[in-house]
């Protein structure tokens, strides 16, 4: 998505391929090097980072805050379909919040991150999510590299602008980043788009990727594809990231929107200030 255990995981995973459905995979606790279910009360912050934004990339329209009101855990009717609790990742109109660097936005959203917290290289990263319609929201799912954007690789697991029928994935490196050639989109069924729960995966190996939606094949990338466009940039640990961006390039390129926002209709403004776009995480896995 870039345009960007508590002990360290910087140990290489092997990929094992794990059924999808709501049931979290406690069953698998010999080969699961990762999990959050978010049954505590609050955020566990031994695993995550809430992120506060710094520079805006994309020309996204939000400004990310540590804040109730972004990120939280919710149980019961308000999160139907979770095992246990849920994060909520929740987009607010809050007009002229300053960035850390002085960029003045009309909104504020929730993204959190594993950074020095929880790393893999290699291995099945998982996550369960209920995606928002609204056209130009942009959640996402994805794995950064530690060091220098692209240099150190991006791996898209999960990309969606607010269109329901379908869902995105994508990998950036050197050489092959922002508009990526190693891309793909899955169309869902009808009756299970994206608003309805999906587990969201990529088996990463040496080799290659293969993507899937509740382990149906989205797209699969071998190394010898990657290295046709630039250098391979997945050897190395990746720290797990979760987000609702607002607007910005993905979603304009998609519905062509400029006003009243950047990638942001009036429809869907409307549907932030009605507290309606938001994002449920079920659960978050690596497993070896």
């Amino acid at each position: 998505m870039r345009y960007l255990a508590s002990p360290l995981i910087a140990a290489s995973l092997l990929a094992t391929f794990a059924s999808a459905g709501r049931t979290p995979p406690q069953a698998e606790t010999a080969a699961v090097a990762f999990f959050d279910d978010f049954a505590a009360p609050a955020l566990d912050r031994t695993k995550w980072n809430v992120t506060v934004s710094g520079p805006v990339y994309n020309d996204e329209q939000q400004a990310y805050v540590d804040s109730p009101d972004t990120v939280t855990i919710a149980r019961g009717a308000d999160v139907d379909g979770a095992s246990n609790g849920a994060l909520v990742l929740q987009a607010r109109y809050r007009p002229g919040t300053k960035t850390t660097e002085g960029k003045a936005q009309d909104f504020v959203s929730g993204r959190i991150d594993s950074r020095g917290k929880v790393e893999a290289t290699y291995g099945r990263l998982a996550a369960r999510m209920k995606l928002p319609t609204g056209s130009g929201l942009w959640p996402a799912f994805w794995a950064l590299g530690t060091g220098p954007w692209p240099e150190t690789g991006e791996i898209d697991v999960m990309e969606n602008v607010g269109e329901a029928d379908w869902t995105s994935v994508a990998l950036h490196g050197p050489r092959y980043s922002g508009e990526t050639p190693l891309v793909n989109k899955l169309f869902l069924p009808r009756g299970r788009d994206a608003t309805a729960w999906h587990v969201y995966a990529v088996d990463w190996r040496p080799d290659g990727f293969v993507f899937t939606v509740d382990d149906t094949v989205a797209y699969r990338a071998t190394r010898a594809m990657v290295e046709h466009y630039g250098r391979w940039a997945y050897d190395n640990p990746k720290f797990l990231i979760l987000n609702l961006a607002l607007g910005g390039a993905y979603p304009r390129k998609t519905n062509g929107m400029t006003s009243p926002y950047n990638g942001l209709p009036a429809e869907t403004v409307d549907a932030i200030k009605a507290g309606r776009a938001r994002v449920l995480v079920d659960w978050v896995r690596v497993t070896r």
